[in-house]
């Protein structure tokens, strides 16, 4: 992979929100779950189509702290508009496990 410099870095807009509401979303190609996701006031809420349905399921997600790439153009996904990338890493399953903040933080909270 090549090396980026900071101020590349600096563009990526990473945000802490709150998941909302979530549900399945069975019209996906892959196993996913669909996440409305609330990053205060600057932002308001924003959907995201996640393939994490092996780890969790919809009702265990809202309230929860996530990460998620707020400067992305939308993107459609089957019948839903995918606003915000959620960020997680594979686990040694080869399932997607979600990053969150140890500790609770303003929903919107820039990652730094």
């Amino acid at each position: 992979m090549s090396a980026i410099s900071f101020d590349d870095f600096l563009k990526v807009d990473i945000r802490a929100g709150r998941v909302t509401r979530a549900e399945p979303f069975p019209e996906a190609r892959k196993p996913a779950i669909k996440l409305w996701i609330d990053f205060g006031p600057e932002i308001g809420e924003k959907k995201s189509s996640a393939q994490i349905p092996a780890l969790y399921a919809p009702e265990a997600l809202v309230g929860r702290q996530v990460m998620a790439v707020v400067n992305f153009p939308p993107r459609q996904i089957g019948p839903f508009m995918s606003e915000v990338l959620v960020l997680g890493v594979t686990d040694a399953q080869g399932h997607i496990s979600l990053l969150s903040p140890d500790h609770d933080v303003p929903s919107g909270s820039r990652m730094h």
